[in-house]
């Protein structure tokens, strides 16, 4: 399965931001079936602090949007519900779970005030979104090596460059 640009972007943050030392993409469960086709788009696992970061990426420029506003909701929720879900069963082992929403155009309205209203579930939209992306450019200009990363990779020959 082909791997998003955006769930890059996710992964790299995952790496170098918040130092995660296994970064995987569109994990599956275990035993294929109709269980099997809840994928996840990324999954940090920090295992010197015990911290799994399960991620639903959304890369839409022109704004997150499926179908309509409460389908757009339902479909995050349930891909949240699929999260738990997945940790509970997977990864007993990390106590610390960060369950996360990322895109970088959101409307605000009904789905922000909606999302918002889901509990413990950490949207990475809009202005923070941005932010994550200010971050990585730092740590861009700072480091030379390559991480595996090839978002980060770009944003380090970006930052690099000679005038």
């Amino acid at each position: 399965m082909k791997i998003d640009v955006g769930e890059y972007i996710v992964g790299a943050y995952l790496k170098i931001i918040k130092e995660c030392y296994f970064v995987d993409y569109n994990v599956r469960p275990r035993g294929g079936g109709l269980e099997g086709l809840n994928e996840l788009d990324v999954v940090g696992l920090d295992f010197e602090h015990k911290i799994a970061y399960l991620c639903e990426v959304t890369t839409h420029i022109r704004g997150v949007l499926y179908n309509d506003n409460r389908t757009t909701v339902e479909r995050i929720k349930t891909k949240y519900e699929t999260q738990k879900k997945y940790a509970d069963k997977y990864l007993s082992d990390f106590p610390n779970r960060y369950f996360m929403f990322w895109s970088p155009v959101v409307p605000k309205g009904y789905v922000t005030r909606e999302l918002e209203k889901v509990n413990g579930l950490e949207l990475v939209i809009n202005e923070k979104y941005a932010q994550c992306i200010d971050e990585l450019r730092e740590k861009a200009k700072e480091l030379t090596n390559d991480v595996g990363n090839p978002f980060f990779r770009i944003l380090q020959i970006l930052e690099h460059l000679r005038r």
